[in-house]
């Protein structure tokens, strides 16, 4: 692993050349998703986490045998978790490949300890469960839920709390905190602070203001140990953005809104502190992406089943 130094006063001091490619990878499949629906080539919806992909590169060497919920801004989290650009694509356009043959889609994925859906803050009362049993087996796992700012207006998710603080499971809810529920400014729908919600229910919360992943990782470490060993659980707040739209085209921000943004989520950053290294990563990202949406449009369409499946949520291996 080749680590490189900034020269700089930036954000940013630190460069692995494997998180560098992982995080381009999940920005360049993002583009690539949002090319494919500009052609008409792709059916159905799809959330990406343009601005947000650090959130779960930088969690990924933390997370290695825990049970992962993502949402509907997911590919990234299973991205950062599988590497599989080509399983998440031929999901998404119903090819051969697909890792749950085609039948999820872009929203619902199910594999190995990830489980990914579109309905709003069902996840959590899912992942207390299943922090419960990891509690009660002795399995020193993390059940680990990815919300969203928007999330916190589902009622399910003070429930969960409730229970996970009750309880005391190891249970980890990270929110990726972008300012904005579909179109809506968070300021204009969430009264309070995440932080005082979590705390009102006796959560440790834990707010990450920057994108630096060496910097997440060190600070979130002891975090993540104290909601698995000691079972304390705790919600992890990413301030964070969303450059993209909702989904597809309905962003109703303004030009100068999103000019603004973009100049300072964590690629701009990255590549200012590192523009050779960036500059060459995001070409081969771009190249090996391309390649990929070649291969994979060039597929027969998926079949189900593809082959005899136990349908429950394995959770105990």
């Amino acid at each position: 692993m080749l680590v490189r130094e900034a020269n700089t006063d930036g954000v940013v001091t630190r460069l692995a050349d494997e998180d560098l490619d992982l995080l381009l990878m999940i920005r360049n499949f993002e583009l690539a998703l949002l090319d494919l629906f500009a052609k008409g080539e792709l059916n159905g919806t799809t959330h990406t986490c343009l601005g947000q992909e650090y959130v779960p590169v930088a969690l990924a060497p933390l997370l290695r045998n825990d049970f992962v919920f993502s949402n509907h801004r997911g590919h990234g989290h299973y991205l950062a978790r599988f590497a599989d650009p080509a399983g998440l694509l031929a999901e998404i356009m119903g090819r051969a490949g697909a890792v749950c043959a085609g039948v999820g889609g872009s929203q619902h994925i199910y594999r190995d300890g990830y489980l990914s859906t579109g309905v709003q803050g069902q996840s959590l009362p899912v992942a207390v469960g299943v922090a419960l049993h990891f509690k009660r087996t002795g399995q020193h796992r993390v059940a680990v839920a990815h919300v969203g700012d928007g999330t916190w207006g589902e009622g399910a998710v003070y429930e969960a709390l409730n229970m996970a603080t009750l309880w005391r499971v190891p249970l980890l809810v990270v929110v990726e905190h972008n300012g904005i529920a579909q179109s809506t400014p968070t300021e204009a729908q969430l009264a309070g602070t995440i932080a005082d919600r979590a705390r009102a229910f006796g959560l440790a919360h834990h707010e990450v203001r920057t994108a630096d992943v060496d910097a997440i990782r060190a600070e979130l470490s002891p975090v993540v140990a104290r909601v698995r060993h000691h079972h304390e659980p705790a919600v992890v707040e990413f301030h964070t953005i969303r450059l993209g739209p909702h989904s597809k085209g309905d962003d109703t921000r303004s030009a100068a809104e999103l000019a603004e943004l973009r100049d300072r989520e964590w690629s701009a950053v990255y590549s200012r502190c590192f523009p050779d290294q960036y500059a060459a990563a995001d070409a081969l990202a771009h190249e090996r992406i391309a390649d990929l949406v070649a291969d994979v449009s060039a597929r027969p369409p998926s079949t189900w089943p593809a082959s005899p499946a136990d349908d429950r949520m394995d959770v105990a291996s």
